[in-house]
């Protein structure tokens, strides 16, 4: 019998979901401009591996129903009025704009872009077809300081089917999970994750669902506080929570997961650190099917 050579995986051939949960509680500016600085570096990274990028990058509403609200109109830009009256301050919505785990289109309150962003496609995520993709994730990830940070709960919601539904014109996410991708979701919150619904186990049930029970279709990179990993820390480095965050224990919780402190001064080395992580992971990528 002829020698063959070991079957090579597929690969993901530079098909990359990118989501992004980012907390909108009042102690999250520093650390959103932070994350906006690091993003284009972070694509540029991952983008220069593969001749064919085909990326989709959602930033998921974290936020529990009503889930948008201006509590002063003042701070409005291009798309709702200064004058007007909260919480809608004159904007046009949609129910997407509402939900959470909804891609984020129209970032609204304190510190957040308030207006309608700008992307291609008539979907409400960023594709490869994006003409300046870092000034449109700037926009969708400046979420802002008057919201929630049901971080967990917001990635759950964002996976499910009927939010991505490709033939369905109202799903808010319509299209953005593909299965011949590789996820990658990215968590940003400065403390604890107490508030949203579900467990960690179901939190990582949800990600295994939606990429087929396949360990090795996803990551999950988290910036969170590092209060629980004990004294001498960037963030507190006096106190020490022995009650470990639930966000640590998702990144702990599955094959790929990483975490590091949010306290860090610049992001960019964290997003060095495991792009090319990502690229091999990409690499060994194997479709269902």
């Amino acid at each position: 019998m002829p020698d063959f050579d070991p079957t090579q995986p597929a690969g993901c051939e530079g098909r990359i979901d990118f989501l992004f949960v980012i907390s909108a509680e009042g102690t999250m500016k520093d650390q959103q401009d932070r994350l906006i600085a690091a993003f284009p570096d972070f694509i540029s990274t991952i983008q220069e591996q593969f001749s064919d990028f085909d990326v989709h990058v959602l930033v998921a509403n974290p936020n529990p129903a009503p889930g948008w609200a201006i509590s002063d109109c003042s701070v409005c830009t291009d798309d709702c009025d200064p004058m007007g009256e909260p919480p809608n301050c004159g904007a046009v919505l949609t129910p997407c704009d509402k939900k959470i785990g909804a891609a984020v289109t129209f970032p609204a309150g304190t510190n957040a872009s308030n207006r309608r962003c700008e992307l291609e496609g008539g979907l409400r995520y960023i594709t490869s077809s994006q003409q300046d993709m870092a000034d449109a994730f700037a926009c969708i990830a400046q979420v802002g300081t008057g919201g929630a940070g049901r971080n967990g709960q917001a990635m759950v919601a964002a996976l499910q089917p009927e939010m991505n539904d490709p033939d369905d014109e109202d799903a808010c996410n319509r299209g953005f999970l593909r299965d011949d991708a590789l996820l990658v979701v990215t968590i940003i919150q400065d403390g604890y994750d107490e508030n949203s619904l579900g467990t960690v186990d179901e939190w990582i049930a949800a990600l295994r669902t939606a990429k087929h029970d396949d360990e090795d279709a996803f990551a999950v990179l988290v910036l969170t506080t590092d209060v629980d990993v004990g004294y001498q820390q960037l963030c507190h480095p006096n106190e020490y929570d022995p009650e470990k965050n639930r966000l640590r224990l998702l990144a702990e919780g599955v094959e790929h997961g990483y975490i590091d402190s949010i306290c860090m001064d610049d992001f960019v080395p964290f997003f060095a650190e495991h792009a090319n992580d990502l690229v091999e992971l990409c690499d060994d990528f194997v479709p269902p099917g």
